[in-house]
């Protein structure tokens, strides 16, 4: 396998729960800008939507989306407990708790990134960000990971999306809850491991 990523993007989720998941996977950057590969390819040859993550399976498929790749790579390893069983009730929570991070707070962040956006349409944005982050704190005052007391796929997500704040300057000191976690997640090896492989660590 091979994924495609952008150092700090959203595609970090994958490429953490690729290394938990322990699997042998190939990495290939991209820069977002030119859509050129590190390989010097045209991204976009590859992958038509021209963002990241994508993971090109080892039959020649490509699968894009990262709630459906972290979901698909938690399957090659049931062992490792990444998600829930399919079909469970568990496994519809984590989807839904994958797809609330997707719409409501990976989206969310786009204004804020955005170098033309007005002023007005960021401080909404702001806003709206804060009641979306206020139910995940309010989540995780009662359990150490979204799903309970185990690491899931949607921590690797919510991890990647929420360590966005800082570079934004989007203050979560109202809960200081999600420092606790975000220490916690950044602990795990895998973790480690990923951001230094993407630079976003010095050894």
């Amino acid at each position: 396998m091979k994924l495609y990523y952008s150092p700090g993007a959203c595609s970090l989720s994958p490429h953490i729960v690729l290394r938990e998941a322990g699997l042998n996977f190939d990495l290939e950057k991209v820069d977002l800008t030119t859509k050129k590969t590190a390989s010097g390819g045209d991204y976009t040859e590859k992958n038509p939507k021209g963002y990241v993550p994508a993971l090109l399976l080892d039959d020649g498929q490509l699968l894009t989306e990262g709630p459906a790749i972290v979901q698909y790579l938690a399957d090659r390893v049931p062992e490792k407990q990444l998600a829930p069983a399919a079909g469970s009730m568990e496994r519809y929570r984590l989807m839904e708790w994958l797809n609330y991070i997707s719409t409501e707070l990976h989206k969310g962040f786009s204004p804020l990134f955005h170098p033309k956006a007005p002023e007005e349409w960021k401080l909404i944005a702001v806003e709206t960000l804060g009641r979306r982050i206020a139910l995940v704190a309010q989540q995780l005052g009662s359990s150490s990971y979204l799903m309970g007391e185990k690491f899931t796929v949607a921590d690797a997500y919510l991890f990647t999306v929420l360590g966005w704040a800082r570079y934004v300057k989007l203050d979560l000191s109202p809960w200081p809850v999600l420092a606790d976690y975000l220490k916690r997640i950044a602990a795990r090896p895998a973790v480690k491991a990923a951001m230094l492989a993407e630079g976003l660590l010095k050894e």
